[in-house]
């Protein structure tokens, strides 16, 4: 089996091999993965972060031998704290990061970073003032970054960059944590997930002081949250349907 780590700032994951295939997810600027099988122009991955699978261009990525898969698995992880960034290559070319990119594979890349980075467990408290980094991103479905982000790529990089792991879709988020009876229960920082007419989770936010969730819908935004679901004050009506709360720190 080989292995392969991002070099780029971002790179989208589709869910077949063509550029012109849905953007399920990206790889930010450090992530490393297992290569689990080949075409002529594509590779299908497996990301070593939370086990998603999907396809990348062969021209996007640099190629890693298993000893050093395992040590940049070994290392605790370590993230860029701002909003965009950049590494310096051998060569002094610099390449711009969005904020939540890993470090970690620096030394194999052969790059230098001389920002702010966070890495370790951090407060529950600190999971909000996190999400309010990504206030206003425009939405994009697969997206992981400020430039475009959705539902679940939000909840999954603000967990991130506190040092918890979180699975890559809403549905799969869905099962991790301890579920809540009410919203009462409820603390900033847990996660508020929602369902469509079949009962499929859809959406997921972070839940927020005062009855308020942030969420990526259009844009990240603030709305109310009621034991119905979410209340979009300027449409005047319940835009998501709550199915469970679940409270993962």
């Amino acid at each position: 089996m080989q292995y392969g780590i991002c070099n780029l700032s971002i790179v989208p994951i589709r869910f077949e091999p063509s550029d012109k295939s849905e953007l399920v997810s990206q790889l930010l600027y450090g992530d490393h993965f297992k290569i689990l099988s080949q075409q002529k122009l594509w590779c299908k991955i497996r990301v070593a972060f939370d086990g998603y699978e999907g396809w990348i261009d062969k021209k996007q990525f640099f190629e890693i031998s298993k000893a050093q898969f395992k040590l940049i698995d070994s290392e605790p992880p370590k993230y860029s704290i701002d909003l965009i960034e950049y590494v310096q290559g051998e060569n002094k070319e610099l390449i711009l990061i969005p904020v939540g990119s890993s470090l970690n594979g620096l030394s194999v890349l052969k790059h230098t970073f001389d920002g702010n980075n966070i890495i370790g467990l951090k407060n529950k408290v600190n999971i909000v003032k996190t999400a309010f980094l990504y206030l206003n991103a425009p939405y994009l479905w697969g997206g992981k970054t400020p430039f475009g982000i959705d539902c679940s790529g939000f909840t999954q990089i603000v967990y991130r960059l506190n040092g918890y792991k979180l699975f890559r879709d809403a549905s799969q988020q869905a099962t991790q944590g301890d579920a809540l009876s009410f919203i009462e229960e409820s603390e900033p920082g847990d996660l508020a997930f929602f369902d469509n007419d079949e009962g499929q989770i859809v959406h997921v936010g972070i839940i927020l002081e005062d009855n308020h969730i942030i969420h990526a819908h259009g844009h990240v935004r603030i709305d109310r949250l009621d034991h119905t679901g979410i209340y979009n004050t300027e449409r005047k009506k319940h835009t998501h349907k709550l199915r469970v709360i679940k409270k993962i720190v």
